[in-house]
């Protein structure tokens, strides 16, 4: 398949590998009910690009707790992470904590979150939203699990918190990173992951990803869809109701590889021996 992209009013022409490389596809919301009904589906086309393992992105008690049925029934295929997103930090009761406890102690649960901070929507109170976030990377230490975050709009109390707890952690990465050089040089100052979708293919919004995506270390980066949202723009083919799939992964790599001026094969096997260290698999 050729792609024809136009950067600084240079026209590129490149070839898209259907297989370039196993992959692992780390932010997958699997939980969504548009990809919930057709999972086989889902999975067998994921498989077909060599996609081959997703990570199942826990954003609630409920969801956390779907993403690990879903990884009881597919083994092979499906790990994930459990948490409470900041949207939802509002529901954040007594019993959260013991829950996700519970959870953070299966094996199938590589990480903790999605947690963080959004302050752009404030879908909860930011005080409430800060306290939630602090437990849960208490919990990520408590369990020595790494911890999947999100950040939109609060990044100087976000990396605040995220420096006073920093060395008691084992791994962090910055979940769809979006944010300017500056919040990425803090995030790799702290030994960061950076996890980038397909927001990096989108001529409006992603130009200065576009630009900082060669900054990042080869053994901090990983590669994700964050499906069904974040649908890349400038695929050939739009699917039907704009639905982004793991299939798509290839398709981003593929976009990161020429802005890193790599070959994709290499960048699939570095983003693949990146990520299994991360999360142990």
């Amino acid at each position: 398949m050729v792609l024809v992209f136009e950067t600084d009013g240079e026209i590129i022409m490149t070839t898209l590998e259907t297989q370039p490389g196993e992959l692992i596809d780390i932010g997958v919301n699997l939980t969504n009910k548009r990809l919930l009904t057709n999972i086989d589906q889902v999975l067998q086309q994921a498989t077909e690009v060599n996609v081959t393992k997703l990570i199942v992105t826990g954003t609630s008690i409920e969801h956390s707790k779907i993403a690990v049925e879903l990884c009881n029934q597919f083994p092979d295929q499906l790990f994930c992470t459990s948490g409470i997103h900041p949207h939802d930090a509002k529901e954040w009761d007594q019993d959260s904590l013991q829950q996700l406890k519970s959870l953070a102690s299966l094996d199938c649960v590589k990480a903790i979150g999605e947690t963080g901070l959004d302050f752009n929507r404030d879908f909860s109170p930011r005080n409430q939203q800060i306290d939630v976030f602090q437990q849960q990377l208490e919990l990520a230490i408590e369990y020595k699990k790494p911890v999947f975050l999100h950040q939109r709009d609060a990044f100087d109390t976000f990396i605040t918190l995220l420096q006073e707890n920093r060395d008691q952690l084992k791994n962090v990465v910055s979940h769809c990173f979006t944010d300017n050089k500056k919040a990425l040089y803090k995030l790799l100052d702290l030994d960061c992951h950076i996890g980038v979708t397909g927001w990096i293919c989108d001529e409006r919004r992603g130009q200065e990803l576009q630009k900082l995506v060669k900054d990042i270390p080869s053994n901090r980066l990983m590669l994700e869809t964050d499906a069904p949202y974040l649908l890349p723009r400038d695929l050939p083919e739009k699917p039907a109701g704009n639905l982004n799939l793991p299939k798509y992964l290839p398709h981003i790599l593929q976009t990161v590889a020429r802005l890193q001026n790599k070959e994709t094969h290499i960048l699939a096997a570095e983003t693949l021996s990146t990520t299994k260290q991360f999360f142990e698999i």
